[in-house]
């Protein structure tokens, strides 16, 4: 099979062009409390105020009307943590469009029922993300269906970037862009905007400890599969899937620095955004505040953009 093209400034500026109908401009406030304690100006760029509460809209958006224009498809299916899955229920009902979603089983319960509110039809037995993958290719297949990747797709990661558009225009010259990283979509797209806006400016890369897929692989030279563990984190698990043909190729050209945060700061961080800017966020979207107090110091004096991914929490008791 032929590789599409790599995702380009130009595939983001017409990404943001489709999907402006559908997503929202985010915003991105200064974030009082972490511009105080680093001595930075901290902004926040708020991805949870999407319709489905995460970024991930904007790549299953830019997806499925890109392949809408290029032809007819008979239904959507795809593989996911949770965020993406939701992101592509909410437009196939959006769109009218019949979707079903494969999960692993370490995606928590309440995720697959979300799913199911939207109309999506749910397999939840994949032993971990590769597996879901494998079982949603063959679906597309058999069926004729659209598969909507959650991450290793051009035309994804080409959504994705929009919020580097929109951090550019909105915000004054950056000395750094923050992103929590896991199969790499989201960093590529906003790397990629971000480079081809200001080749100068760091994109740090954040990553759980327990869900290191990127940090490791960036490491070794070649992506390298983890067994998925438990952590806060949620929506960083998976690896960079069995067949990787982009992120991991544009993360090498794009990422100039990655890290891991432990569990403990992960909770922090959490906590942080709750007390202190009134935001009640997943695990995964406080990866790139647990990075900035891990060492407060080192950013007297910058401009930062944070990106906050998501808000899918599991419900408390009723």
């Amino acid at each position: 099979m032929k590789q599409a093209e790599l995702p380009d400034l130009e595939s983001i500026r017409a990404a943001q062009a489709r999907i402006a109908p559908h997503v929202r401009h985010t915003t991105a406030p200064v974030s009082r409390h972490l511009s105080e304690l680093t001595g930075a100006t901290v902004y926040l760029k708020l991805e949870i105020e999407q319709p489905t509460g995460s970024f991930k809209v904007r790549g299953a958006c830019n997806a499925i009307l890109a392949a809408a224009e290029r032809g007819e498809f008979a239904g959507v299916t795809t593989a996911s943590t949770g965020n993406h899955a939701r992101a592509v229920a909410y437009l196939g009902r959006r769109f009218g469009l019949q979707v079903t979603a494969y999960l692993a089983q370490s995606v928590p319960a309440y995720r697959a029922r979300a799913l199911e509110a939207l109309g999506a039809q749910v397999d939840h037995t994949s032993h971990d993300q590769s597996e879901a993958i494998g079982a949603a290719l063959q679906l597309a297949k058999e069926r004729d269906y659209l598969f909507v990747p959650p991450f290793d797709h051009p035309d994804v990661i080409s959504g994705q970037g929009t919020i580097g558009l929109e951090v550019w225009a909105d915000l004054p010259p950056l000395d750094a862009v923050i992103v929590p990283v896991s199969g790499g979509g989201l960093i590529d797209g906003i790397g990629v905007a971000v480079k081809g806006l200001s080749h100068s400016t760091p994109v740090i890369g954040v990553c759980a400890e327990r869900a290191d897929t990127m940090y490791r692989s960036l490491r070794a030279g070649h992506p390298v599969s983890i067994d998925e563990v438990d952590t806060v984190a949620t929506s960083l698990l998976g690896d960079l899937g069995p067949d990787n043909r982009y992120t991991f190729r544009i993360a090498q050209q794009v990422i100039d620095e990655i890290d891991t945060v432990g569990e403990e700061q992960l909770r922090a961080a959490l906590d942080t955004l709750q007390r202190h800017d009134d935001l009640v966020v997943e695990g995964a979207a406080a990866a790139g505040v647990a990075f900035l107090e891990a060492e407060p110091d080192r950013w007297r004096g910058t401009r930062i953009a944070v990106v906050v991914t998501g808000n899918s929490i599991e419900p408390g008791p009723a």
